[in-house]
């Protein structure tokens, strides 16, 4: 398959499974509604403008994804015809399975270094910018999926061919939006054990200190498991970044910690400094004689870019 195959929206699962995101969103309209019986704590549901921008992410991040395929295509057909040792047929079923837990494991990774490296930060955080625990909120996708491409480079250099990594993307896009609700409980236990379910994802997107830097996984939650950053839910979450964003403006959402970042890295004094600013935890800072925590890491750096702490 040529770059101009692997773009076309008929060969992308994402196209397919469209209507069935619009149509789940409003059965989870109508079962928070009416099926929603906890009046002590009860369930975020849904806000118009928040729902209204998460949407608006999730249509610009279609543009920047189509990018991204153009500017990463070449570079993986290349270390793929010219580096691998072999090429894995792409007509087994094994390989499907290879490719899709391959990719997994590579946003395992790429979720991870964009929770704990401030720069992989700066574009990871609009998706948790939202106060909201919904379907509309998997919709809230950033728009700088740049450093994905240094995770996924080792799968075409052991014969992944790079058009079914897109593929295998998109089918963990998909799982992953079926993870942002309030209105699934805990699944079985096997169930809990090996994948990602929504009671995990909703511990990932909390901002209570216990709950921050965890459960990165896409599809498979025994990544976390076997890399300890597994946390079972306990409480309901407080979702968002831990000092609200106060915009709906998606430039500053998408863009507004870059520009933190910037400005902390121009008032630096010294080059330990600058590059602490950019490649330190999210909330290093100068006073600091190491790494810093997740929790104290990720509350300083989303208090200080005042935004919502995926």
């Amino acid at each position: 398959m040529d770059l101009w195959e692997s773009l076309d929206p008929l060969k992308n699962p994402l196209t397919y499974a469209a209507p069935f995101f619009a149509l789940c969103i409003v059965i989870e309209l109508l079962a928070l509604r009416w099926l929603d019986d906890d009046e002590h704590q009860p369930r975020t549901g849904y806000d118009f403008r928040d729902a209204r921008t998460s949407i608006s992410m999730g249509v610009g991040s279609i543009a920047v994804l189509t990018a991204y395929k153009i500017v990463t295509f070449f570079a993986f057909v290349a270390v793929y015809s010219y580096l691998a040792p072999w090429h894995l047929p792409t007509n087994t079923w094994w390989y499907w399975v290879l490719v899709v837990l391959g990719v997994d494991l590579a946003y395992y990774w790429h979720h991870r270094f964009s929770h704990r490296v401030r720069l992989g930060w700066a574009g990871h955080q609009a998706h948790h910018s939202s106060e909201y625990m919904n379907l509309g909120t998997a919709l809230r996708q950033k728009w700088n999926p740049w450093f994905e491409f240094f995770f996924w480079l080792p799968l075409p250099l052991l014969g992944f061919s790079p058009w079914t990594l897109y593929v295998g993307f998109s089918l963990n896009l998909i799982y992953q939006f079926f993870t942002h609700t309030e209105a699934v409980g805990r699944l079985p236990a096997p169930v809990e054990w090996v994948f990602n379910t929504p009671s995990h994802h909703r511990v990932h997107h909390g901002s209570d200190a216990e709950y921050l830097d965890t459960n990165y996984g896409g599809i498979l939650i025994v990544w976390d498991r076997l890399f300890g950053t597994f946390v079972r839910e306990g409480r309901r979450p407080r979702y968002g970044l831990t000092k609200p964003v106060g915009t709906y403006n998606l430039l500053r959402l998408q863009y507004g910690e870059y520009a933190r970042m910037a400005r902390d890295v121009r008032a630096a004094s010294t080059w330990r400094e600058r590059m602490g600013y950019v490649f330190g935890p999210p909330g290093w800072t100068p006073s600091e004689r190491g790494p810093a925590t997740p929790t104290v890491a990720v509350a300083a750096a989303t208090a200080g870019a005042g935004g919502a702490h995926p």
